[in-house]
């Protein structure tokens, strides 16, 4: 069973869930989706320690968490992003500085809201490597991100085909960012798939293959790239 941590963050503290191997591993940050540090997410946090990784979900709504849509909006529209990236920077230097935490760098993975946060992790520390973004969502437009730090780093999204027709572009945008200071970008779309195809929480579009074939691609290029 995993367990609440807290560490270092905007001048004072953040909390967040931890579960790790009992041999170590690599450390990788796993950011939530709009409706907060909810149970799928830390079965996430879970699985990837079953996995072989010490991972860390840092709770950015401070204990608040909902399953209704227009709540979550909220939640995420007043969600301030610096803010946020000061958290996943304090969650990164809070695994690296762990003695069971084995790579020299951590990896980020996120869902929907957290997908986009997970790819704005790259340009937010350089303790971040590799970022892993599922049908990113990146609603924060007065932000910039530093794209320039994805120099030598890799990310990889996975996009709902439902998604293609509002994702694309950005998605597009961010790639040409990243490939052009000397960044990698993996993109995997699944055909048929629905947004939030991972979330085995919302059974009205969960798709176990294409869930499946995800997971499988994401440890490989963790594994990769963090050792």
């Amino acid at each position: 069973m995993g367990e609440m941590v807290e560490f270092t963050s905007n001048g004072g503290t953040c909390q967040g869930y931890l579960n790790a191997p009992a041999t170590g591993g690599p450390g990788v940050v796993v950011i939530q989706e709009w409706w907060g540090l909810v149970p799928h997410i830390t079965s996430l946090v879970d699985r990837f320690a079953a996995a072989g990784f010490v991972a860390l979900a840092p709770d950015f709504y401070r204990g608040v968490a909902t399953r209704e849509p227009d709540e979550a909006q909220k939640l995420m529209i007043g969600l301030r992003v610096g803010e946020a990236a000061k958290d996943i920077a304090g969650a990164a230097a809070y695994l690296l500085g762990r003695p069971d935490v084995t790579s020299a760098t951590v990896g980020s993975i996120g869902f929907c809201m957290g997908g986009g946060l997970a790819l704005l992790a790259g340009t937010v520390t350089d303790d971040v490597s590799t970022s892993v973004a599922f049908y990113p969502a990146t609603p924060w437009p007065d932000y910039q991100p530093d794209w320039t730090r994805y120099a030598g780093k890799h990310l990889m999204v996975h996009k709902a085909e439902s998604d293609e027709s509002h994702a694309a572009p950005m998605i597009a945008a961010l790639t040409a960012d990243i490939t052009g200071v000397g960044g990698e970008v993996t993109t995997f779309e699944y055909p048929g798939s629905l947004h939030a195809f991972f979330n085995d929480d919302r059974p009205e579009v969960f798709a176990p293959d294409h869930s499946a074939l995800a997971w499988e691609r994401t440890i490989q290029r963790l594994r990769a790239d963090l050792g």
